[in-house]
Parts: structure tokens; C-alpha cells; sequence
């Protein structure tokens, strides 16, 4: 059962979500909290940075080691709108995270189908997070896209 935090901070996520569908990228966002502080945000950027790699959960990890001074995420909560891939679960597992909540499931590309062993083992998992309305943006978004 997700807490007040839990919601409060997936909204955030969710704007970032939204930045990323308002600049035409995949609608993913995601934030990390550590001491119930935000210290990192980020979205999609791979068509803005043709990167392939800069995935939501990709820019907020980095920002959140440079914040930090360290790449150990052991005290830090990841926010994400949609369960990370197999390369962001990776990602995840080598940063330590403390604890990974996701929003809307990802049966085609998610880690928990291809790689559930990905994430560090005492990384604790909340899923299913505002999982309607951050689908919801994935569903608009891909209507969009088949329209053009």
C-alpha cells in the first residue's frame, strides 16, 4: 500500500513524464528522494540527445551520484512512472538503490519479466503507483504517434 509520500513524490514523476510527452519523447519520469528531499529528476531524452541510453531513470541516477558524491543510492528512493527495462534495472542494481517505486507495469520491455534478478537484493520494490494515470500518459502518447 502505497503512503502519502509514495503518491506525493509519484506526482512529481509524473511531471517529469509529462515534459518528456510535451517535448515528444516517451512519457517516463522519474525523481530520487533521499531524507524525504528530492535530489534528482529526470525524463526521456533519447530522441533530444540521440542516446539510446538516456532513459528517465539514467538521467536522475547520474544527477543523483553527483548530488550525493557517490554512486551508492543505498538511502534513496527511485520514483519512476513505468517499471524500468532490463538496462535501467542494471543500472539500479550497481547504484545500491535503497528502494525502486514504479507506476504502470511494462510487460513488453520490463525488467521484473526478462531480469528479475537485475535489481541489488535488499532494494525494496513498490509497484503499481499511480499505475492508471502513469499508463494513461503512455496510452495518449502512442495514440498519438499511430495519428501522425
Amino acid at each position: 500500500m502505497p503512503t502519502a509520500a509514495d503518491l506525493k513524490y509519484m506526482q512529481r514523476a509524473l511531471q517529469e513524464a509529462r515534459a518528456a510527452f510535451d517535448e515528444d519523447e516517451i512519457p517516463v519520469g522519474a525523481v530520487i528522494v533521499c531524507r524525504d528531499q528530492i535530489i534528482a529528476r529526470g525524463h526521456n531524452l533519447t530522441e533530444t540527445l540521440h542516446d539510446v541510453t538516456a532513459h528517465a531513470e539514467m538521467q536522475a541516477i547520474t544527477a543523483a551520484a553527483n548530488s550525493l558524491g557517490g554512486k551508492y543510492l543505498n538511502d534513496c528512493t527511485l520514483y519512476v512512472t513505468v517499471e524500468p527495462c532490463i538496462m535501467c534495472a542494471g543500472a539500479i542494481g550497481w547504484s545500491q538503490l535503497g528502494r525502486l517505486v514504479y507506476g504502470a507495469s511494462d510487460p513488453k520491455r520490463g525488467y521484473s519479466y526478462f531480469a528479475p534478478q537485475a535489481l541489488h537484493p535488499k532494494t525494496a520494490v513498490e509497484s503499481g503507483v499511480l499505475a492508471e494515470e502513469c499508463g494513461a500518459l503512455m496510452q495518449d502518447f502512442f495514440k498519438r504517434k499511430r495519428k501522425k
